[in-house]
C-alpha cells in the first residue's frame, strides 16, 4: 500500500511572530512537492498568525489536555487548538513523557481527546538509551503502543513517530537495520486494529534527522516520514528533509 510521506516539524519551545517568515517559506517549498504532506507544530503562540500564513497547509499543536475543558491552569484542550485553526496534534512526545511524567494512560486519553475533537494525531514511542543497550527496546516501544494507541484508530487521523530518546537532539541515530526492525514490529503490532489499518497507518522516524540522512531513513520501507525537531526551525535546514522524502 503507498503511503503518502509525512514530515512534520516540532518546533517544541521556540519561535516568536518573526519566525512566521521561516515557515511561509518552508510552505512556499512543500507546494512543490505535492507528493509530500508537510506540517508545521509551533508553540501556541503562533498559532493562529502560521495558520493565517500556511496558505491551507496543516498546522498543528505540540500537546492537548485530555479534558475538553476544566480548571486546568495553563493547559491547553483539544477544541482550544482545533478553534484557532490547528489541524493536528503530537501527544507523548518523549519531552512530555520524560519530563512531565505522563503515562501511557494519560498519552491514549489525550489522543482520544484531540480525536473527538476533530483534529488529527500524531503518537510518539521510544525508549532510553538504557532500554535500547539492554536488548530491551523493541519490547519496551510495544508495549507503550499496546498502552497508548486508542481503541478506534482511522489511519486518515493517526500516525504514530517511533522517537528514540537518545537520539533526539544528540546526533546520534539507529542503525538503519534497528530502525527497520522497529518500524516493522510497529507495523505487525498494529495488525490487532485489521490488515488494511495496519497497512494505512503511517509510521514516521524522529531523532536527530537532517537534510544529510534524511533519504536514508525516508527510504526504510516502514518509514513514512520523520517528525522533525531543531532541523525544522529554519526553511534553509528543513527543506532538504522535504526534498529527500519527495525523491523517494
Amino acid at each position: 500500500m503507498a503511503r503518502r510521506k509525512y514530515v512534520v516539524g516540532n518546533w517544541k519551545m521556540n519561535g516568536v511572530s518573526a519566525s512566521i517568515a521561516e515557515a511561509q517559506a518552508i510552505f512556499a517549498a512543500a507546494d512543490g512537492h505535492p507528493a509530500v504532506e508537510v506540517a508545521i507544530c509551533p508553540p501556541f503562540t503562533l498559532i493562529g498568525a502560521m495558520v493565517a500564513a500556511a496558505r491551507g497547509a496543516p498546522v498543528g499543536g505540540q500537546d492537548c489536555h485530555s479534558a475538553a475543558s476544566g480548571a486546568f491552569t495553563g493547559s491547553i484542550a483539544a477544541p482550544m487548538l482545533a478553534d484557532i485553526g490547528a489541524s493536528l496534534v503530537i501527544v507523548g512526545h518523549s519531552e512530555r513523557r520524560e519530563g512531565f511524567g505522563e503515562s501511557d494512560a494519560d498519552v491514549r486519553a489525550k489522543a482520544e481527546a484531540a480525536l473527538a475533537a476533530g483534529l488529527s494525531v500524531i503518537l510518539c514511542v521510544g525508549e532510553p538509551r538504557e532500554v535500547r543497550e539492554s536488548g530491551g527496546a523493541i519490547e519496551f516501544v510495544l508495549t507503550q503502543v499496546a498502552g497508548s494507541v486508542p481503541a478506534n484508530v482511522d489511519p486518515a487521523r493517526f500516525a504514530i513517530a517511533y522517537e528514540p530518546i537518545w537520539a533526539i537532539g544528540t546526533g546520534l541515530v539507529p542503525t538503519i537495520d534497528d530502525v527497520a526492525a522497529m518500524h516493522g514490529a510497529i507495523r505487525r503490532a498494529l495488525s490487532s486494529y485489521g490488515a488494511e489499518t495496519a497497512q494505512a497507518v503511517r509510521i514516521l522516524y524522529g531523532g536527530s534527522v537532517n537534510g544529510e540522512n534524511a533519504a536514508e531513513l525516508l527510504g526504510v520501507g516502514d518509514v513514512d516520514g520523520a517528525l522533525v525537531g531543531g532541523a525544522s526551525l529554519t526553511a534553509a535546514k528543513f527543506v532538504p528533509i522535504v526534498e529527500a522524502a519527495a525523491g523517494l
